[in-house]
Order: structure tokens, then sequence, then C-alpha cells
């Protein structure tokens, strides 16, 4: 006789304790991303898309999107893309199209940076995809990078992204917020790969002299760094300002140079940029491989908006005319800096450059602690959205970035309300 088979007294689970079961199991977000943030459109921007849904309208000061203020992409760029649209369908290279690179190239001659060819130039949806891209390309665990504070806080996110080490040099307000050069030395490790430059910055709207320029260049010089240049705002001057590239001083170091439309010609949307590799490329063709290797992997850059390039670098640079004075840019910020600088326990530096101001609030004025939800308290309070210091970078809760993009109407009536809260403020803290 043979024996009895052992049953089997498991039970298929039903579909409601499977589910039951997944529920019990989140999907995290991946840990390379628990040092990241984008504070510009972050948590405080998530209220103000709930307060809009609710019927609220809120004044944004948070982000320099220029179309939304009415500043409009030059005609003739439009005008370059939409011809050129039947021949936009496919991919084109994956360092962009020639006719892009060729006007980069010249630009690049414009601003004095020497021996940049074609291959050297890469296009990209916007700047923030390159430099994702070129830290991507060079760091790995543990490797530190050097980047302002405040910066601009992409850089800080993609060194993070990237498996490295962000160390956040300071910049001086007390001297125009220029970097300090002495703390920028004494962060440097036998792990930094890089120093990033921000110029012109943003938030501050600082624009360095070529002194300075030439004393972060001696430190990568010392220590074998390579430079990354920020340079999106290298039109947008005031009071005659001019703007040097970091890459026409440091010939002799592997610099990084970023630049785009989207600020410049008024085109954010666009998402045209470009990343130049100059300087000392002669020990830097493994780091170039890869490089060409993420360009590749992302196929190309969208191929429209490259057609735009040309035409905006050779064309009528209208971004003069709004910096000059008398310009719309200039008389906002000029109106901007008059009237923040009138709310009692609120200073800020005089933007030489860019489309923002990162006033300071007097702590003895202004006791904040978290300035995440100071901001966030503006917003229920007066409809006005700005970002906090702490979300560039700034490791004091005592700056924001406000951005003076809206007419001047409309300007004064923001501002306006930023003065009756920090009022109020004052008088719930006993400091009025």
């Amino acid at each position: 006789m043979k024996a009895a088979k052992p049953l089997n007294l498991a039970v298929a689970p039903t579909e409601a304790v499977k589910a039951e079961a997944a529920a019990a199991r989140p999907v995290r977000k991946s840990s390379k991303l628990n040092d990241v943030c984008y504070d510009i459109r972050g948590p405080v921007l998530t209220r103000a898309k709930q307060m809009e849904d609710e019927g609220h309208k809120i004044i944004k000061l948070n982000i320099g999107n220029l179309a939304a203020f009415g500043f409009d992409a030059p005609e003739e760029i439009q005008m370059d893309m939409i011809r050129n649209l039947p021949n936009s369908a496919g991919y084109s290279d994956s360092k962009g199209i020639f006719s892009a690179r060729k006007a980069v190239m010249h630009y690049t001659q414009q601003k004095h940076i020497k021996g940049v060819d074609i291959e050297d130039i890469y296009i990209g949806n916007g700047v923030s995809e390159l430099i994702v891209m070129a830290m991507n390309a060079l760091l790995n665990a543990g490797d530190e990078v050097l980047v302002p504070a405040p910066d601009y806080p992409l850089w800080t996110a993609a060194v993070s992204l990237s498996g490295g080490r962000p160390v956040h040099y300071l910049c001086d307000e007390g001297a125009g917020w220029l970097p300090d050069i002495a703390d920028m030395r004494a962060k440097i490790t036998p792990n930094t790969r890089a120093i990033v430059v921000i110029n012109p910055n943003n938030p501050t709207g600082a624009v360095y002299p070529d002194e300075v320029l030439r004393e972060i260049i001696q430190l990568a010089r010392e220590h074998d760094l390579i430079l990354y240049a920020d340079e999106v705002y290298d039109k947008v001057l005031y009071e005659g300002v001019t703007h040097t590239s970091l890459a026409a001083l440091s010939e002799d170091v592997l610099t990084i140079v970023f630049n785009g439309l989207s600020k410049n010609y008024r085109s954010c949307g666009y998402r045209a940029g470009w990343m130049v590799v100059c300087g000392d490329k002669r020990r830097a063709t493994d780091y170039i491989e890869g490089l060409n290797m993420l360009a590749s992997m992302r196929l190309c850059a969208n191929v429209p908006g490259q057609y735009a390039i040309q035409t905006a670098l050779g064309g009528y640079q209208s971004i003069d005319d709004l910096v000059a004075e008398g310009g719309r840019m200039r008389r906002q910020r000029d109106l901007a800096y008059e009237l923040i600088n009138a709310i009692p326990g609120v200073s800020c530096v005089k933007p030489k450059a860019t489309l923002y101001m990162f006033p300071r609030l007097d702590p003895k004025v202004y006791p904040i602690e978290d300035d995440q939800a100071f901001i966030a308290e503006l917003l229920e309070e007066e409809r006005v959205l700005l970002v906090q210091g702490s979300g560039f970078n700034w490791p004091h809760p005592d700056h924001f970035r406000l951005v003076f993009l809206p007419h001047e109407d409309d300007l004064r009536d923001a501002i306006g309300r930023i003065a009756r809260f920090l009022e109020h403020y004052r008088k719930r803290h006993g400091t009025d």
C-alpha cells in the first residue's frame, strides 16, 4: 500500500490579501535623492498650486520664468524655429546640429576663449541637463565638489545625485557677494575634484572681477581641479558692468563652460543650452569619452530649439535694450531695490546682473528659526510666493530670493504685501 501524500495545507492568497501585502510595502524613492532638493519648485510651491486651485491669485516671485511676465523671445528666433520644423523631425547628431555648434564656437571667440572647436561643444535640453551630465561623467562615490553658498541649487543636487559630496564655500555679502577665497582654499581636500563658479551669480546678482577669477583659477591650478563655469546670465548686466568668461583666463586649466538661450534671449521653454570643454583638454580624454557616452545615451537635444541658437547669437541683441538705463529690466531692478531696502530690518546688495536679488532679514528684527515655514506663512497671509535662502544652500535662515520680473505696478503691489507681512511679523514677535 502506497504511503499517502502529505497534505498541502497552503492556501493561495486572495486578491484582497495580495493587495494588503502590497500596501504594506511602500515604493520608496532612491536613497540617492536623500540629499537632493530643489526648493525653487518645492513644498511651498505645491501649497501655492493648491491655493490657486481654490481660487486664490498668487503673485509668483519664485522663478525666473520670463514669458510669464510678458518677456517674449525675439521674433526672429521664433520664425527661424518655425521655418526649420520640417528639418526637425529626426534625431540630430548627439552633440547637436552643426549650425548651432558653429555659432557657439564663434561666441566663444567673442568671449576670448581660445582653442575651442566643434567637437568641444555639446548642445543640451537647457543647461540643467548638461550640468547633470557633466557631474555624472565625473564623480565617483565620495568625490567632493566645491559649490558656492548661496548657489543655484541644481548644482548641489547634481553633485549629490551623481554620488559626490557638495562642499559649500561662502560668498561674502559684505564684499558684494564675492567668493571668499580663503574659505574656498580651506575646504579643499584630497577628495576635491572641481570648483563650481556661478558668474553672474544666481541668486545674488554679483559679477566677479578678473582678479577674483584669477585667484580661483590659481587654486584650481595648484590642486589639479576642474573648473565648472555657469555663465547663463552673461548678457543680463546693468550699469555698464562687463562680464569676463572664466575660460578666457584659464587656458592651462580644464574648464567647462555652460550657457544657453533661456535668460539672455527669454527662451526658457525652448530648452536650448550648451556646454563647452576648454582649457587643458589633453588630460581629459577619458572624461570626454564619458561625456560623449552620456550625450549619445540621451540621443540628442530637442532639435527645434537647436535651430534658434545660430539666429539668437548672430542676431540683434535685444537684451541690451532691456538692461540699459530706461529699459524694462533695469527699471524693475531699481524699483525693487529701492522698495526692499525701505522695509525696516531688510537690506540688500544691489545686483549688478541677473533677474534676482537676495535680501537679508536682520535676525534681531526677524528672529526666524525655519525660513521655509516663514515663506509659507507669507504665502498664506499675503499670496506672495518667494524662495527661502536655505533653498539656495545658504546656511542661515535670514535671506530670501526675490525675482523682479513683474511690471512695476505689480512689483509695487508684491513688495508692498511683503512689507505688510513683515510689519505684522515684527509686531507678533515684539521687535517693532
